[in-house]
């Protein structure tokens, strides 16, 4: 038979107990169990983890072998069984292969049959067993009878065979919170590195740490605490760790901590995954059938917790089993299983570790497992507060359960409806936090300083921009002028890089609105270094305004709140303007994002293509009226009355305001935007010689390629994706279709019906560093989606309006640009931060026949 597995007892890193072994998980268990049984009546519960002794898992082992109707295993492994070679390339996407010394850690890992078409298809990445195994994979789980019964059958499988040489198989006892431990305090590093292993490179803004000053009363947080640090040099030469939690074992969590426990996995960005199984909110009959077989499986491995938890008070038959039956339900509203102990007979127990007897009630529930379901928004709600981002999601057949590949990223932007950094601001868009310009500056360093390679710092990608430069040290500038002019200060530095530029499309040498005289000659530009120093030493003193706003020696006004909105979304603007010049080098320059996982493309387009379309294109919406802007006035940040009346007050750029009624007529509009694959049909036949070859587009050799930051790929990876061009090319296709371009206020009222947003999975905030098919239209929820991560064109001129008034702090902020050659867009891209794409009163503005900007637009036709 050979030697017995390998475990590492991992109990003495458990959380809860204070010192280690078997004993104390035992008393830690007893604990559990008294406290749970100690609450009122219908509020007792058992831990969960009574239901996974030994017997537990050989029971629950014939649930998922003998009762079909408990879906989520068959549905899982139908995924692996079909895509694990699949799952596993995409996981390695990092690195391009596998890497001597990686780790595989599944959480709960059970029988082990799921398991092993992953280990499989592990070996599938190792074509040739080298003299050391290049990968090891440890099984956590809570019983080590039970773990070596199923690693020795792992070993002596068909699958164990291939194992030999590339993958070794090890065990580890414990908790999830002792294995987790164990990692974090680096159990699993080895005495020497592989040389191969890649460094880690991107580290944020250490902005978060806060504290109040209880002296001035102020609710603002204090900046003196904060360390502001560059990003830190590659180094880390830790090997990657992919972490497995199926089953939809995360479902047993109450909603917030499973965020929690996600949140503080051990995963670092650029190498580590975690491969996570979740139910989805199905239909009530069929969640109640699977937690309760009519053969009685899952009775059997229920009640054996009773004799589970009578053993850990040291008696297992204390719940005699005449005195309980098993119940369950479906809360739909909660979206969560609910399984009970229900009591037949009323009875007492007299645990001796109990301060008195335990009375139960005929008819009262015990409650021992929950178990709740993800709808989209509960899905991509947990991976943001998590911290988490998708790569990639596998779906059954029957579209009842999905794997999703997960990682850390260098940045994430929180929900909107997230607690406010700052007690008592409550506005989705009112101050920024100092957590959020960390975020801000954290994406700003990533593109600037890891994306453009130095060669390309005095080119313009495109030739309606400046240099790359310009923008390192414009987004600095536009700061440093707006605070010196908020606190009548000096400037940081002279100002050079005032203002950017849009001229005229036709005429390049035409620029109708003021603008920085910039130097011609590259030598004449201010040096990288000296730029970098100048941004540091602005961002210092937009700290210091945040400390000096705690210590109460800045008053925080409207005015005050007011500059530090404006400044913040402008970095968010020129973010996105800056990655739709890099877009344009892909390939032949730009540095594709780092430390997020490329796309597989091949499997990604796949999927795509093979997802579901509306069943009717269009959707109609009868006479309405929409109320387009918001009523933030900017002449009453003076009004003593309200000059410090904000704390749930919505800020916005002057063409956003005041609100206003627009009466729709009745109209239809198609669900999803035109697509490339549209767009190429018709650029193709009916439209050549009408419209020009979109900027987005790419003809490598004869072949037409869609850009991305990642390089151009065929535009059959891309064809589902909503095209990205101008608007004058758009109305073209519309006209020739019989429809046209939607107004602003109807292409509100759709978005306000059917956008699913961001907390709903909405392609914006890098969720993607590229556009992906827009899922509006789909026969689930209402048809609310998303529209692949683009602004989109209306046919209404960026123009004055009743009630506009120019903003008194950026005057020519819009009114530079009314003169009937822009149109207004709304929504936003993948590169749009989401305070931006969220806020429904956003209007951003390109002209018509701009080919570069992230756009698309969708057709609507009247009634």
């Amino acid at each position: 038979m050979g030697h017995a597995p390998e475990i590492i007892d991992v109990r003495p890193h458990d959380k809860s107990s204070s010192t280690s072994g078997s004993s104390d998980a035992a008393s830690d268990i007893q604990s559990q169990i008294i406290r749970g049984l100690m609450a009122a009546t219908n509020e007792k519960t058992l831990p969960t983890m009574i239901l996974y002794d030994e017997h537990g898992l050989r029971l629950y082992d014939n649930i998922t072998t003998k009762a079909p109707e408990y879906y989520l295993f068959g549905a899982e492994e139908q995924i692996l069984q079909d895509h694990a070679g699949q799952i596993v390339d995409v996981m390695h996407q990092h690195t391009g292969g596998v890497v001597s010394g990686e780790v595989v850690l599944e959480l709960g890992a059970g029988a082990l049959r799921k398991t092993s078409h992953i280990l499989h298809a592990l070996t599938n990445l190792v074509p040739v067993a080298p003299p050391v195994v290049p990968i090891t994979y440890y099984a956590l789980d809570l019983e080590d009878r039970e773990l070596k019964r199923t690693l020795i059958e792992l070993r002596e499988s068909a699958v164990g065979s291939m194992l030999v040489g590339k993958v070794e198989a090890q065990g580890m006892l414990g908790t999830y919170d002792a294995g987790l431990k164990f990692v974090e305090e680096g159990g699993l590093q080895q005495s020497s590195l592989a040389n191969d292993a890649l460094p880690l490179s991107l580290g944020s803004y250490k902005l978060d740490s806060t504290r109040l000053d209880s002296s001035t009363g102020s609710s603002f947080p204090d900046s003196s605490d904060t360390e502001i640090t560059s990003p830190s040099t590659p180094g880390n030469s830790q090997t990657p760790l992919h972490l497995l939690f199926l089953g939809s074992s995360l479902g047993n969590f109450k909603r917030g901590e499973d965020a929690k426990f996600l949140r503080a996995l051990p995963l670092e960005p650029g190498k580590d995954t975690l491969l996570l199984g979740l139910d989805h909110d199905n239909d009530r009959k069929d969640i109640e059938l699977a937690y309760n077989d009519p053969r009685g499986h899952t009775r059997d491995f229920i009640l054996n917790g009773l004799k589970a938890a009578g053993r850990a008070l040291g008696d297992e038959s204390m719940f005699a089993e005449q005195n309980w039956e098993y119940v369950n339900t479906y809360n739909e509203s909660k979206r969560c299983h609910e399984a009970y102990y229900r009591c037949t007979h009323t009875h007492d127990i007299n645990p001796p570790m109990a301060s008195k007897p335990i009375q139960f009630l005929e008819g009262e529930l015990v409650n021992m497992e929950i178990s709740h379901k993800y709808s989209e928004s509960d899905t991509y709600t947990l991976f943001t507060e998590a911290n988490l981002r998708p790569i990639q999601r596998w779906t059954d057949n029957a579209g009842r359960y999905s794997l999703w590949l997960l990682e850390r990223p260098p940045f994430t932007f929180p929900l909107l409806d997230s607690p406010s950094v700052e007690p008592g601001h409550t506005a989705k868009f009112g101050i920024p936090s100092i957590k959020d310009w960390s975020n801000m500056w954290t994406v700003w360093d990533l593109v600037t300083r890891r994306m453009i390679p130095p060669a390309m710092l005095f080119q313009k990608p495109i030739d309606l921009r400046h240099i790359c430069l310009f923008y390192l040290g414009h987004i600095p500038t536009f700061l440093d002028i707006h605070l010196s002019r908020l606190f009548d200060e000096p400037h940081t530095e002279p100002q050079e890089f005032k203002r950017g530029i849009d001229p005229n499309v036709d005429d390049p040498t035409q620029c109708n609105h003021p603008h920085s005289v910039v130097p011609t000659k590259d030598d004449d530009w201010p040096s990288l270094h000296s730029i970098l120093a100048f941004q540091i030493r602005v961002r210092e003193r937009l700290m210091k305004v945040y400390s000096d706003i705690a210590e109460g020696k800045i008053s925080l006004t409207r005015k005050v709140a007011r500059v530090l909105f404006m400044t913040f979304e402008h970095e968010g603007f020129h973010i996105e303007t800056l990655l739709y010049m890099l877009v344009q080098r892909a390939g032949t320059g730009t540095i594709p994002p780092p430390d997020f996982s490329p796309p597989h493309w091949e499997s990604l387009a796949a999927q795509w293509q093979a997802a579901p379309k509306p069943d009717v294109a269009t959707v109609e919406i009868g006479h309405s009226a929409v109320t387009l802007g918001i009523n933030d006035i900017e002449a009453e940040d003076a009004d003593p009355a309200k000059r410090c009346d904000f704390a749930d007050h919505t800020f916005g750029w002057d063409n956003e305001s005041p609100s206003r009624q627009a009466e729709v007529k009745a109209f239809r509009i198609e669900w999803r935007p035109v697509t490339n694959g549209d767009f190429y049909e018709f650029y193709r036949g009916a439209g050549q010689g009408r419209v020009e070859f979109p900027a987005s587009w790419e003809d490598r050799n004869g072949e037409t390629c869609v850009r991305t930051l990642y390089g151009p790929v065929p535009i059959k990876i891309a064809w589902d994706w909503p095209i990205l061009t101008c608007y004058e090319n758009l109305s073209t296709y519309a006209s020739v279709k019989g429809g046209r371009i939607p107004t602003e206020p109807e292409l509100r009222l759709f978005l306000d019906k059917f956008s699913s947003g961001y907390e709903g999975g909405a392609n914006v905030g890098f969720r993607n560093w590229h556009p992906v098919p827009a899922t509006t239209g789909g026969s689930k929820h209402g048809g609310k989606g998303h529209n692949g991560g683009v602004w989109e064109w209306t046919s209404t001129v960026f123009d004055r309006y009743d009630g506009f008034v120019p903003s008194t702090l950026y005057p020519g902020y819009s009114a530079d640009f009314f003169d009937e050659s822009h149109q207004v867009v709304i929504g936003g891209s993948y590169a749009t931060i989401p305070r931006i794409s969220e806020r429904r009163s956003v209007r951003n503005w390109y002209q018509r026949n701009y080919p570069y900007c992230w756009s698309s637009a969708r057709i609507a036709y009247d009634v």
